[in-house]
């Protein structure tokens, strides 16, 4: 099968037709171009293009969307997926290309490693096959990403909650009503009203905990680069969502999300904590599960990491798993004992040998 290396960004684009064709098999936006391309735009001085694709160059049946960080020894992981903490996977058309793809990886004699990916991803099989007797493969818990399935019930969400938490909602409701009149938006806006919406999202985000653990974006120019490429082109595209919850003029709750592939999916979220005392990212999480029922989504994607703050709210999980694989030669022999020397002596869990 013909093999397509792309190593430049600027031979990304002749990928991004057949590229969204193979990501609605999944729906997460995780998966389509433009999430690629702005990862390839905002991260590239941090790493290199590995992107492998199988197939006709203009109908590819499979895409490994690959990078090199800019290190010795290092493993060529998936795009993005250490800076964004998203799960991500390979690209295809079905089993049998999940299956090429995996053997074509292993031919390049290069170590892999696959964070946070899907844990009913075909990838994973094919891969653990694929190195079957040409190299080691190393699998352990990633840590999932919660979802709330949805149906007409979610329409009015605390139905939901606990008694508790549901208590706990509407006396946030009541102290965020003494503070001002409530308001909620879920905005689509048009690439030309995008720039003031995400400046005053990221400013509701930097004036919460993550502001004062300079994690917010405003103190991450290279992640705040990356949202506002991929928001530009989600917004042209039509399927970004910026949603606020204000009291009074003042917005003290964000969230910037996409809805797509009949889900809606949350990317980032945030609020003022000089209006913590009511609750508003509870609050407006609940109205956006609302509107997200009242779109008749499929489901409402948390996206990150199962937490605390996600569980009255949903228990169901998609599983991940953090994947690694070294062949048998000296670039895989380098990177095992790099990767040995960062955990420094810790035991791995769930360790799968490959055996020949």
């Amino acid at each position: 099968m013909t093999e397509h290396h792309i190593v430049e960004l600027q031979d990304l684009d002749q990928l991004s037709g057949a590229w969204d064709r193979l990501a609605r098999k999944s729906g997460s936006p995780i998966q389509q171009y433009i999430w690629a391309k702005a990862c390839a735009e905002a991260f590239g001085d941090r790493y290199s293009l590995q992107v492998l694709a199988l197939g006709p160059r203009d109908r590819p049946v499979a895409i490994a969307p690959l990078a090199r960080r800019r290190r010795p020894l290092a493993s060529v992981e998936l795009l993005g997926v250490h800076d964004l903490r998203e799960p991500m996977d390979f690209l295809y058309a079905n089993r049998a290309a999940a299956t090429s793809l995996a053997r074509t990886l292993t031919e390049l004699r290069i170590p892999l490693s696959l964070k946070r990916f899907p844990a009913d991803s075909p990838g994973l099989a094919a891969v653990a096959n694929a190195y079957r007797g040409r190299g080691l493969v190393l699998s352990r818990g990633a840590g999932g990403c919660p979802y709330l399935p949805l149906d007409e019930r979610h329409a009015e969400p605390e139905v939901a909650l606990s008694a508790r938490r549901r208590s706990d909602l509407r006396r946030a409701r009541r102290r965020a009503e003494r503070l001002g009149a409530l308001s909620y938006e879920v905005l689509s806006p048009a690439p030309t009203e995008l720039q003031p919406l995400l400046d005053e999202a990221f400013r509701v985000e930097a004036a919460g905990w993550k502001g004062r653990a300079r994690t917010a974006l405003l103190h991450d120019p290279t992640r705040q680069a990356f949202f506002r490429r991929y928001a530009a082109a989600a917004a042209s595209d039509g399927i970004l969502l910026l949603c606020f919850l204000r009291i009074g003029d003042r917005a003290a709750a964000m969230q910037i999300a996409v809805e797509t592939g009949g889900r809606f999916w949350l990317l980032k979220m945030g609020y003022d904590e000089e209006f913590a005392c009511c609750s508003p990212g509870s609050l407006l999480l609940h109205e956006t599960i609302r509107h997200a029922a009242a779109r008749r989504l499929r489901s409402y994607e948390f996206l990150g990491r199962d937490e605390p703050w996600t569980r009255p709210w949903s228990r169901h999980v998609r599983p991940c798993v953090h994947l690694e694989a070294y062949p048998f030669e000296a670039r895989g022999v380098g990177g095992l004992a790099s990767h040995a020397a960062a955990l420094g002596g810790r035991r791995l869990r769930g360790v799968v040998r490959s055996r020949s």
